[in-house]
């Protein structure tokens, strides 16, 4: 994205509201004129209060969505889930579900600041969620939306990113200075944290890893292409090729349809790690497949980006060193100039499932520092 001055890659959210150019929820912010990476040593402080001031996070799936109270510690206070009506993810469903969780959680505790993540893809000024796949939002202008019900100040960010900055604010990426995070869930989300920031691209765009091709002509993707790396290498991915063997009645696959009672249909990838820790060899096999894919694209992303450390989350990181190892012994063989360049750490996820809410409620901190001292009219239920 293009700031004031020319620079790209800088978060707009600090510039608007005069924090500097490093990123958000730093306890040092580089003032206004220091290079890209915040090189100079003259640096303003985030006012310890606003470190400590609670915000909420939310997650938005395609069926759920989850809000939480978190400290600046990055800890959950509270938490509160919600499913969305039957079938229906309109924008106005989804928003007032967001609306009543917020309102339920300001109700008993003195939150600043509300912080969004979205699966999907968001414009560079974290206002609209262009689009989202499993909802029907497109060019949704979220952000407005939900501070002229709420009061609060809002910011939206995609969910990966969120999730990255959690983790290297609190979990498994702390102290990296060049952060890559994958989430291997149904499909394959990313995000990169580069000295302090979430580089978000030049459009906001960035971190899809999941859709780089990988096996040109390969099976085709939802979004459009052929051979992409979440296609191998996915909860996606995992279901169908068990599916695929059960369903042509591979002996192999016997123990696994035996769980399912032999509905095909029934088989998840749950059930395929559980079956694989118990020691079924179609299960660990097909894990061990899912692991050397992902593996020979974090290869192709260190070659790309030469990050210090991959963080691996999601759905399917659950697995552990059945999905892990094979994707190190993998990332081994296939990176480029292997034996003569430093390799990255590949590193399970540390926050689980709330990395994304913690994260988003973190970056929305910043945005607490103009408004702890306003005092809010409460939105009307």
């Amino acid at each position: 994205m293009t700031q004031p001055g020319g620079r790209t890659g800088q978060p707009v959210l600090p510039a608007l509201l005069g924090l500097g150019q490093r990123g958000l929820g730093q306890r040092t912010l580089a003032p206004r004129g220091a290079d890209r990476y915040g090189a100079d040593r003259r640096r303003r402080t985030l006012p310890a209060g606003v470190l400590r001031l609670p915000t909420i996070g939310i997650d938005i799936g395609g069926t759920k969505v989850v809000a939480g109270v978190v400290n600046g510690e990055g800890r959950i206070v509270e938490q509160l889930r919600a499913e969305t009506p039957h079938k229906s993810k309109s924008p106005k469903v989804v928003e007032d579900v967001i609306v009543e969780l917020v309102l339920e959680l300001a109700d008993r505790h003195d939150v600043h600041a509300v912080g969004i993540g979205a699966a999907g893809w968001v414009d560079a000024d974290r206002s609209r969620v262009l689009f989202a796949p499993h909802l029907n939002w497109r060019n949704e202008p979220l952000r407005e939306a939900l501070s002229d019900r709420l009061k609060f100040p809002v910011v939206v960010e995609n969910d990966a990113n969120a999730a990255a900055w959690a983790e290297w604010r609190f979990g498994a990426g702390r102290g990296e200075d060049l952060l890559v995070m994958i989430t291997l869930g149904t499909g394959i989300g990313g995000a990169v944290v580069r000295h302090g920031y979430v580089d978000r691209g030049r459009h906001g765009l960035a971190g899809e890893f999941g859709h780089m091709q990988v096996v040109p002509g390969g099976h085709r993707c939802p979004c459009g292409n052929r051979g992409c790396w979440e296609q191998y290498s996915s909860g996606n991915a995992l279901v169908r090729e068990a599916r695929e063997l059960a369903a042509a009645e591979s002996p192999v696959a016997q123990p696994l349809l035996a769980r399912v009672g032999g509905e095909v249909a029934a088989i998840t990838g749950p059930l395929v790690t559980e079956a694989a820790r118990a020691g079924d060899p179609m299960a660990t096999e097909l894990l061990h497949d899912i692991g050397t894919w992902l593996g020979v694209g974090l290869a192709n992303l260190a070659a790309a980006l030469d990050p210090g450390r991959f963080v691996v989350g999601g759905g399917v990181s659950a697995a552990g060193d059945l999905l892990l190892a094979p994707a190190q012994d993998a990332f081994r063989r296939t990176l480029t100039g292997r034996g003569f360049r430093p390799e990255a750490q590949i590193v399970p996820a540390a926050l689980g499932n709330e990395a994304g809410l913690i994260g988003a409620a973190d970056l929305a901190r910043a945005l607490a520092r103009r408004f702890r001292t306003v005092k809010r009219s409460r939105a009307e239920r």
